[in-house]
């Protein structure tokens, strides 16, 4: 094995590098290693078979850069994917090894932040489909209502950086208006989507001042803290140099670093990897 062991982060393009920052400004001594799919992004819309081989071909590859643990920082592979790798998959591996998702930690404290007991639920398509949210926030919050609403333009807005242009507005209100037509006692907004951080003040902008709005980076840099000090045999193993490394599988690195920067709102300068050198086997 590597003497290096990064933990690895992993999302199907830049959204992810949301959570990361997040999780590198509160464990900041830990090495890193980024991978984002961004050539077969977005895997919203993808099939549950297409986007669990997906996930786990990205997977496998920073297990192979030596990161004993890997976190899957995009609702839609943890929604569609996370399960059949930690329960089937990874049962072929070291069993030393972690892979874990953003959504169980959100679930575990998101009744925490209403008072109303009703929560909407912004995500992609694939999110919201799998009906990952109201399962998973049922078993911690019974008493909480879910509603749920896909966005499927954001996504595209977000990437294309259109997003902080006057006309994004009008999908911005669209898709609220959907939402909190479900239910006017909404207190309590979760963005389900890495993406979504960044349109968080136009968000905010279009809603009444007393619903919360609440994005996952600090829940899952929390829950990673917890985790790790809860796994001594797994801490003590991951290396601790500052390190950050980041790919992608777009061989555009330049137009992925300018995007990925501000999304990590620090500077990016990744290497490119070809999905020819990933593997199921």
């Amino acid at each position: 094995m590597p003497e290096n062991h990064p933990i690895g982060i992993f999302d199907s393009g830049i959204g992810g590098l949301t959570v990361f920052r997040s999780i590198a400004e509160q464990l900041p001594g830990y090495d890193y290693v980024y991978l984002g799919d961004n050539s077969r992004a977005p895997y919203g819309n993808r099939s549950f078979n297409t986007i669990h081989q997906y996930t786990w071909e990205c997977v496998q590859w920073l297990f192979k850069q030596g990161c004993p643990l890997v976190i899957l920082a995009c609702n839609t592979a943890s929604a569609k994917a996370l399960r059949t790798i930690q329960q089937k998959d990874m049962k072929a591996l070291d069993a030393s090894k972690r892979v874990l998702g953003v959504i169980r930690p959100t679930a575990e404290v998101i009744g925490d932040f209403s008072s109303t007991k009703n929560i909407g639920v912004l995500g992609t398509v694939g999110t919201v489909r799998s009906e990952s949210y109201p399962i998973e926030i049922q078993k911690f919050f019974p008493e909480l209502k879910v509603y749920q609403q896909a966005c499927p333009l954001w996504v595209p807005l977000v990437e294309s950086g259109e997003y902080e242009k006057p006309g994004s507005d009008y999908f911005i209100q669209e898709y609220l208006d959907q939402l909190m037509a479900q239910s006017p006692d909404i207190d309590t907004i979760l963005l389900a989507c890495t993406h979504y951080p960044l349109l968080q003040h136009k968000i905010k902008a279009h809603l009444p001042d007393n619903i919360n709005v609440i994005a996952q980076g600090d829940i899952v840099a929390k829950s990673l803290a917890d985790y790790l000090q809860r796994h001594p045999e797994l801490e003590q193993k991951l290396s601790k140099t500052g390190k950050r490394e980041f790919y992608t599988t777009t061989d555009d690195t330049a137009e992925f670093d300018h995007h990925a920067s501000r999304f990590f709102a620090a500077p990016v300068k990744s290497s490119f990897v070809s999905v020819t050198e990933f593997s199921c086997k």
